[in-house]
């Protein structure tokens, strides 16, 4: 993304606190709406699937933590992705949520635990369904190795897109299961119900 192009995004400078039923706050810089966000995230995820990408979209959430008027504090925090399904991984070839947290942990300068949730069954794309379905899509779909390693830990917790919420609220529920103190979300960009869908003419 060149400059003039990331010169027109309106990345926020003010934090909303968020408090969900699993997920202590969340963070996120842009509403997807905005036509160049779809289009970087829809290129990210979907053929052509360009990874480098990342970077771009890494970008956006470390401006908006720099424009912060109240500026935060993770470094006591671990950084864990959004896991995907092992059909999934196959088939993008990486996953886009963790080479964001990857991004992110340089930024922060904090440990980035990538094997600790895992995806331990498919789900359907959440993208094709509505608030209720999504909720049961991935009921029971994450699980955590190695609980030690987030043990009464403070959690940063990274995916692509935050819609209703679901997949954020079903991992972290599991996160403080296995014993985690806090999970904060971090997206790049917060979606309305219904306008997350793809758009796969490219063009």
């Amino acid at each position: 993304m060149c400059q003039d192009c990331f010169a027109t995004l309106e990345i926020q400078t003010v934090h909303k606190k968020f408090c969900g039923k699993n997920l202590d706050d969340l963070y996120f810089p842009i509403d997807y709406q905005k036509f160049l966000i779809k289009k970087l995230i829809q290129f990210f995820k979907y053929p052509p699937l360009i990874k480098e990408l990342a970077k771009d979209l890494s970008q956006i959430i470390v401006s908006h933590f720099l424009l912060l008027e109240e500026k935060a504090n993770f470094s006591d925090f671990l950084i864990l992705p959004i896991p995907l399904s092992k059909k999934k991984l196959k088939w993008r070839g990486f996953n886009q949520s963790e080479e964001i947290a990857k991004e992110l942990a340089n930024f922060f300068k904090i440990p980035l635990i990538s094997n600790c949730l895992v995806k331990k069954k498919e789900t359907e794309d959440q993208v094709n369904l509505g608030e209720k379905e999504r909720k049961e899509n991935v009921k029971g779909a994450f699980l955590v190795l190695e609980r030690e390693k987030i043990f009464k830990k403070k959690i940063l917790l990274v995916d692509d897109v935050f819609t209703t919420g679901s997949t954020m609220e079903e991992a972290a529920r599991v996160l403080k299961e296995a014993g985690a103190k806090i999970v904060i979300g971090i997206v790049v960009a917060r979606a309305k119900p219904g306008t997350d869908k793809p758009e796969l003419t490219i063009g």
